[in-house]
């Protein structure tokens, strides 16, 4: 068979087996998970998850998605926790453990361990009728028919099913707590995520003065105003203030193309009206799309129907959120 096609049917293969797991966990969502749910949410503790090998690596990656939409989560290895980590988990914490088979030996013994603590025992768990699945006060179940690897050996598909499954529960509760957009930006300051969430277009405007002319100036007076201000544009504006247009420079090299009697053109001859404009008190974000959506580079921001400045798509650019 041609190397090329035997990779894609490989892939294709391994893509379908975990998306049809993952659309089976639908059928084994009961009132175990619910109840798992309405547990966390009233707890006055936090949520601690553990396990070993690839399950350690998807139980940290769930505590990360816990802790960035509101529920205070933390990794304890199942290993370290049973040679002195078992310290980590604090009265009214909720464990949650991740294990396909649930018989592992460290899970054997930590799980005595978390019961004479009086902790709370959640299994995330592939094998609901190992040893973890029969100790545990509520079953999140995992099961799988078969791993994506040839072999059925390799962590693979239960892997997929545990993330999968660690997802639902971290938006289940997320939602259950009302967590909004504004509460999310409190958790992700940094980065492009971040910006998007919090920056607003008051934040990247240009701190130069705002070029901005009168509808009846010299075209003189208008490319005085666009080379001075070097923000490639300026507002017009009528004498009492109001916003008329704004003229680009891409509009003075398109009037130079036409038959004008360039000593007599004024700002309101060759100005687009009605130009888009967003107030400084808007999200960075919703300028970018805004210029996205009209197929434009800069928008002129407002405050208080008042010209504050221009907001250009390399502004948002140098804060990285394009």
């Amino acid at each position: 068979m041609n190397l090329a096609k035997n990779i894609r049917n490989t892939a294709s293969r391994v893509l379908q087996n975990e998306a049809n797991a993952i659309l089976n966990l639908v059928e084994y969502l009961n009132g175990d998970f619910e109840a798992c749910v309405e547990k966390i949410l009233s707890s006055k503790g936090r949520v601690v998850i553990t396990g070993v090998g690839k399950s350690a690596i998807i139980a940290n990656k769930i505590v990360a998605t816990l802790n960035s939409t509101g529920t205070p989560a933390l990794f304890m290895h199942a290993a370290d926790a049973i040679h002195g980590d078992l310290g980590m988990v604090q009265e009214n914490d909720i464990v949650i453990c991740i294990s396909k088979s649930g018989n592992t030996p460290e899970i054997k013994v930590l799980v005595p361990l978390l019961k004479k603590l009086g902790s709370v025992l959640v299994a995330m768990v592939s094998n609901t009728k190992s040893y973890l699945a029969e100790h545990a006060d509520y079953i999140l179940n995992a099961t799988i028919g078969e791993e994506a690897c040839p072999h059925n050996l390799a962590p693979t598909t239960s892997t997929t099913v545990h993330l999968a499954l660690g997802d639902a529960l971290a938006v289940c509760l997320l939602e259950a707590r009302g967590f909004t957009s504004d509460d999310f930006a409190k958790y992700h300051p940094g980065g492009s995520l971040g910006k998007q969430l919090y920056l607003k277009v008051g934040d990247v405007l240009s701190k130069s003065s705002v070029p901005v002319v009168l509808e009846n100036a010299s075209l003189a007076e208008v490319i005085v105003e666009i080379s001075g201000k070097r923000l490639g544009a300026t507002a017009v504006e009528s004498q009492n203030g109001e916003l008329l247009g704004i003229i680009t420079d891409g509009d003075l090299r398109r009037m130079l193309q036409k038959s004008l009697d360039i000593q007599s053109v004024q700002a309101k001859d060759i100005m687009t009206v009605n130009p888009k404009t967003i107030s400084v008190d808007e999200f960075a974000i919703r300028a970018l799309n805004l210029m996205r959506n009209h197929n434009i580079t800069q928008l002129v921001a407002t405050n208080e129907d008042k010209i504050a400045g221009f907001v250009h798509i390399h502004d948002l650019m140098k804060e990285g959120i394009v």
